[in-house]
Order: structure tokens, then C-alpha cells, then sequence
């Protein structure tokens, strides 16, 4: 038998196609059959250590003294479930460290945006948007969900966008410092929060696959009511952008 996907011979799609991130999450679920799997690991022992020990005994009495072996299997069960709890309550806790590291930067660069416009302001009539942008975050960034945290980082990225048009349309504002110093700053934040990104999109797909993991941390999942996460989404303008000719 070929392979089932052959690059060679065939189908493909000369116009390529766009890749979305679908924004939803999955709640995990267990079916009937994982129910009677997780009932039959008690049962089962016990029924065999109670078979043998008749076998072996002939005596009820014994074959039942015999059968609280058979609890072995559902104890040893047990208590790898309670350590993949364990272990997915820590892997949740990353993932809000790896969110909160996202948050960190997205504040410093608040306040060098801030500080850019501020100074940008000065030389030039500078768009009141962006002002007013950058101040409806200058609280803070704590959004609490991701959806909350993607919009700001996208607000953000359009502003440093459009501060970044205006300062090169005003060639003589890099010959001062202070000016370019924040510039330099604001990218040297902009790469901080790309690596953020990504080690935080790759601890979502860790807890995403661990979750559905059968049959042990998928039971604990469905048992604790966890979903699948939403990893850190390009926005619809930052992808717009990155289709243009630029060359």
C-alpha cells in the first residue's frame, strides 16, 4: 500500500491555503467504555485473586482472604490518577507563569511606548490615537483571560506600528538619542514578547495533548472538568501586514 499523503501525485492546492486559529475550547469527556474500563480495574483483580485462590485452596473462605489482593491493581490505579492531578495542577500553574511573563513585557513596553510618543509628540504632530491607546493601558496589563491579553498585545503592536511611521518619515528625529534609544527598546521588548509566545504556545500544546492522554490523565481531566487552552493568536491586522510586499 502508498502512502496515504503523497506530495508527489497528488492532491494539491496551488493557491495554498490560510491557517487559522480556531478559537474555541474543548471540554474533555469520557465515554461508557472508559467508565467500565476504570470499574473493571477494581473488579477484575479481584475476581482473579479470587479464581486462583479457590483454585489453588479450595476453600471459599481462603479464595476470599486471598481476594483483597485482588484491590492491589485498583490501589495501584488510584494512585496514578492522584499523581496525574498532581502533575496537571502544576502544568496549569506554568501556563500562568508563562502568561504572566507575556504581561511583564507587555507592561514594559507600555511605558516605552508611552515614553516614545511623549518624545515623538514633541517633534511632531504625533496621531491623538495613539495616545489615547496607549494610555487605556497604562494601568496595567492584567487581563485575566487570553483573549484579554491577545487584544492588548495587538493594540500595542498597531501603535508601535504607526509611531514606527512616523518616525521614519522624519529622517532627523534619529539623530536624537533618546529617541532612539526607546525604538531600540521597543524592539528589543517586541522580540522578549515573541519568545514568550512561544514557550507559552508550547506549554498549551503539552497541557492540550496531556489532557486527552487515555486513560488516566484524560479521566482526571474529564473528573476535574478541564478544557483545552487557546494558544496566543497573530491578530487579524499583524497577519494582513505580513502578507504585503515589502521588497
Amino acid at each position: 500500500m502508498g502512502n496515504e499523503l503523497d506530495e508527489t501525485t497528488g492532491p494539491t492546492n496551488s493557491a495554498g491555503r490560510d491557517i487559522n486559529v480556531i478559537d474555541k475550547q474543548l471540554k474533555v469527556e469520557i465515554g461508557f467504555g472508559t467508565k467500565v474500563f476504570e470499574l473493571a480495574v477494581w473488579i477484575v483483580g479481584v475476581l482473579l485473586a479470587f479464581a486462583v485462590g479457590f483454585a489453588a485452596t479450595s476453600s471459599i473462605g481462603a479464595a476470599i482472604a486471598i481476594s483483597i489482593v485482588g484491590v492491589i491493581p485498583g490501589l495501584v490505579f488510584q494512585l496514578l490518577k492522584t499523581n496525574a492531578l498532581s502533575y496537571l495542577r502544576k502544568l496549569q500553574q506554568k501556563i500562568q507563569a508563562d502568561a504572566s511573563q507575556i504581561d511583564n513585557y507587555l507592561e514594559q513596553r507600555v511605558v516605552i511606548l508611552e515614553n516614545l510618543a511623549g518624545l515623538l509628540a514633541k517633534s511632531i504632530d504625533l496621531d491623538k490615537d495613539v495616545m489615547k491607546t496607549i494610555s487605556a493601558y497604562r494601568g496595567g496589563i492584567n487581563p485575566n483571560q487570553d483573549t484579554n491579553r491577545n487584544e492588548a498585545s495587538a493594540a500595542l503592536d498597531s501603535v508601535a506600528s504607526r509611531i514606527n511611521v512616523a518616525f521614519e518619515a522624519y529622517p532627523e528625529l534619529r539623530a536624537q538619542e533618546n529617541i532612539a534609544e526607546a525604538m531600540r527598546q521597543n524592539s528589543y521588548l517586541q522580540k522578549e514578547i515573541t519568545a514568550a509566545r512561544t514557550l507559552y504556545n508550547d506549554t498549551v500544546t503539552t497541557w492540550n495533548q496531556e489532557i486527552y492522554s487515555w486513560p488516566i490523565h484524560q479521566i482526571v481531566a474529564a473528573k476535574a472538568g478541564y478544557t483545552t487552552r487557546i494558544p496566543f493568536i497573530a491578530s487579524a491586522e499583524t497577519r494582513d501586514a505580513a502578507r504585503k510586499t515589502f521588497f
